[in-house]
């Protein structure tokens, strides 16, 4: 689900893969007669990447797919306390802003969508407001939806709360970026070091 994979045959797809992918690599040392020199060695070891490979490849989509949620996330939530701002509901905002960022941003719109489809089918807002959290396994997401959560509990503004959320969120993301322009130097010690 965290990858994009929304299939209920993807869970036995990846299974699948986890047997065939090994069998493929351990094909391709015995066709290329690689293994000659050290059998154990070469059998074992394509077995083990070709078990480990699809697996690794999924965490990576996963990630890559957290990450563009997670950039996406600022510019939707501009949109939605513009909604909220204009008058819309909570729920008609999400949609609306769904609609907007299908092109630019089509991983955050389709999660949001998926959140109001489960509204609409019977989960409260809390409820799907929560899945769409654990779906998404950002912490970003999961902390705007406890901002979410507690606003409505106590009754104050949403759209005070989503605009202060959102300053927040750009200001991590400045920070992240500060960050990774602060580490650039350490990282480029050993390239400096052992190839000039």
């Amino acid at each position: 689900m965290r990858a994009g994979f929304r299939s209920p045959n993807a869970l036995l797809s990846l299974r699948g893969a986890k047997i065939l992918v090994p069998a493929a690599f351990a094909a391709l040392v015995y066709v290329t007669g690689i293994y000659r020199s050290n059998p154990f060695l070469f059998f074992a070891g394509a077995l083990i990447l070709g078990y480990l490979l699809p697996e690794m490849w999924l965490a990576w989509r996963v990630r890559a797919r957290q990450h563009r949620i997670r950039l996406s996330l600022p510019d939707g939530l501009d949109l939605l306390v513009i909604c909220v701002e204009a008058g819309l509901g909570l729920d008609q905002s999400l949609m609306r802003v769904a609609d907007e960022l299908r092109i630019a941003h089509p991983e955050l719109s389709e999660e949001f969508h998926l959140v109001n489809l489960e509204m609409r089918v019977g989960k409260t807002r809390l409820e799907a407001l929560r899945e769409l959290a654990r779906r998404t396994g950002v912490e970003d997401i999961k902390s705007l939806v406890a901002m979410l959560i507690q606003t409505e509990r106590f009754g104050t503004s949403v759209a005070q709360s989503l605009r202060v959320h959102s300053d927040d969120l750009r200001t991590k993301r400045r920070q992240r970026a500060e960050e990774m322009a602060a580490k650039t130097t350490v990282k480029m010690v050993p390239a400096l070091v052992f190839f000039i």
